[in-house]
């Protein structure tokens, strides 16, 4: 009997020092699981004319709505109505735009620093990401969603130059998708990019690389980078385009990052505080970019769940979902991250310390899908 309350005593000291280490060194432990520690191996180059093979792409023109996973409308939930939105001319047609939406990461190898394209599972986690949040921009005349060697997620949890060997090597294959989405559009569509996460960071890299001080500029109708810090101070005035201040502003930039009550950002922003902002200083702690998604406004606060036209709420599998309206509020706080009351249910993919990162689009879903179709109208009624 002593023995056994002795087992017991020696175990409940052990569980306890386990959950103290764990919440005291939850970021080295999280680091130390998923940062890869094998030698970055670059990758063989892509054939100059791989975007032309419609298998590289998870969404383009042509593969029909079936098929095409930025197709999917998700359906009301069961005894639901939509709420009405005064912003939306009824009856109207959305005018013509080509979205380019690079999809957020979904390789967790802590092995390889990129993602292979034939890994089955990142590849079907990749598409399940283009359906629940690039299908928000649905009303789109042409969504173009490429497959990538995506740097895998431990990337992001260090400032190694193995990571950024990584980065850049994601964001080769994602600049010759878009270089190739630029010869396949008419020169007359106006351009909508998109992305989440580490797509974000890549679409904030084309607009510094590929748009900024170019024709292509002109096409620019509006940029989407969710769900990735932008610094206010060593970021946003270095990019082409400014933040959208008001809901029907455009050729500007919305973005946001979702935490719910009590929430900590946590790992999401002690790198990017660390890392070199787009003028070259360090970021630090200041504010980052913060564009409600009720209300389409810069750092606007206790925007309401009423004005919330409908919350995603996926499946357990993340393969279905439905549309509830007045579920989720938004108030951009004075760090600029995306409060959103008290901790909804959205399934199992909450990352710790209530943060929703996973289900920035989701959450205001609806609301997007108006948003992205009112600024492209607002952009060619300017132009």
């Amino acid at each position: 009997m002593r023995k056994f309350l002795y087992t017991i005593i020696i175990g409940t000291v052990l569980v306890a020092a386990a959950l103290f280490a764990l919440r005291l060194y939850s970021e080295e432990l999280t680091q130390l699981a998923l940062v890869p520690t094998a030698e970055f191996t670059p990758q063989e180059e892509l054939a100059a004319n791989a975007y032309a093979d419609p298998a590289m792409w998870f969404s383009r023109p042509g593969m029909g709505a079936p098929n095409d996973p930025a197709r999917w409308q998700p359906p009301l939930a069961q005894g639901r109505e939509l709420l009405p939105s005064p912003a939306e001319p009824a009856g109207e047609a959305p005018p013509p735009f080509a979205v380019f939406f690079v999809h957020p990461t979904s390789f967790f190898d802590g092995q390889r620093w990129n993602a292979p394209l034939d890994d089955a599972e990142s590849q079907e986690f990749a598409r399940i990401f283009v359906r629940g949040l690039g299908s928000a921009f649905n009303k789109a005349s042409e969504i173009w969603a490429p497959r990538y060697r995506q740097a895998t997620f431990g990337t992001f949890l260090t400032g190694s130059e193995q990571a950024q060997q990584a980065t850049e090597a994601a964001y080769q294959d994602v600049a010759a998708a878009f270089d190739y989405f630029i010869t396949a559009t008419s020169a007359d569509t106006p351009i909508v990019l998109a992305g989440h996460s580490q797509g974000s960071l890549h679409v904030l890299r084309l607009l510094r690389e590929k748009i900024a001080g170019t024709p292509l500029q002109d096409r620019i109708a509006m940029a989407y980078p969710i769900g990735w810090p932008i610094s206010l101070e060593h970021d946003l005035p270095a990019l082409p385009l400014p933040a959208c201040y008001e809901p029907d502003s455009s050729a500007c930039i919305v973005s946001w990052a979702s935490l719910a009550d009590g929430g900590d950002p946590g790992l999401m922003l002690s790198q990017f505080s660390q890392s070199t902002g787009f003028d070259g200083e360090i970021r630090g702690d200041g504010a980052i970019l913060c564009v409600n998604p009720l209300t389409g406004k810069v750092a606007d606060r206790d925007a309401p769940a009423g004005l919330n036209l409908g919350t995603l709420v996926p499946s357990s599998d993340l393969t279905t979902g439905e549309l509830v309206p007045g579920a989720v509020p938004a108030s951009c706080n004075d760090q600029g991250l995306l409060m959103i009351g008290d901790p909804p249910e959205m399934g199992a993919h909450v990352l710790p310390l209530n943060n929703y990162h996973v289900y920035d689009i989701p959450l205001f879903w609806a609301n997007l899908q108006q948003d992205v179709v009112r600024r492209v109208r607002a952009w060619q009624a300017r132009r």
